[in-house]
């Protein structure tokens, strides 16, 4: 097979309909477009959502200004430059950083982003790291522990 022998299937191919053509095409004098009106008027026709005067839809809807996410889950960030703080081989998680008004009581869980340094180990417990930060925090001979993945 050659791609000049390409063709449609048989049927899967018809002549458009040429209407205002005469009475031949079957769409008789008025050529498919009805009688009187603005549908029958060259260049006639009504804009996308039009109902024929009355309030139309989108208008008589309220607007949002959100979307409610179902299951969002609320983070408390913290960053690696806010972890140097702490004691060496001390323990760091949601309640202590909470405690040390790091997070605001709006969260729900803790991640930890990977902005500055870090020169004491310390083990660090949340339910997410990016990997920036993962990587700073063992360097500095320090352990990461994933709550999300230990609970499931």
């Amino acid at each position: 097979m050659k791609l000049e022998d390409l063709k449609p299937a048989k049927g899967a191919v018809k002549k458009a309909k040429r209407k205002g053509r005469g009475f031949a095409t079957g769409m008789g004098k008025t050529a498919s477009r009805g009688y009187n009106g603005q549908g029958q008027r060259a260049g006639g026709g009504v804009r996308a959502g039009f109902e024929g005067g009355q309030m139309p839809l989108f208008r008589r809807l309220p607007k949002k200004k959100y979307f409610h996410i179902i299951n969002q889950v609320n983070y408390g960030v913290v960053n690696v430059k806010d972890l140097a703080a702490y004691e060496a081989n001390s323990v760091v998680n949601f309640q202590s950083l909470r405690e040390a008004g790091k997070i605001n009581n709006h969260a729900e869980a803790l991640k930890i982003l990977g902005d500055g340094e870090l020169n004491v180990a310390l083990t660090v417990e949340a339910h997410a790291f990016s990997e920036s930060a993962k990587q700073k925090i063992e360097a500095a001979g320090g352990k990461v522990i994933n709550l999300s993945e230990t609970a499931e």
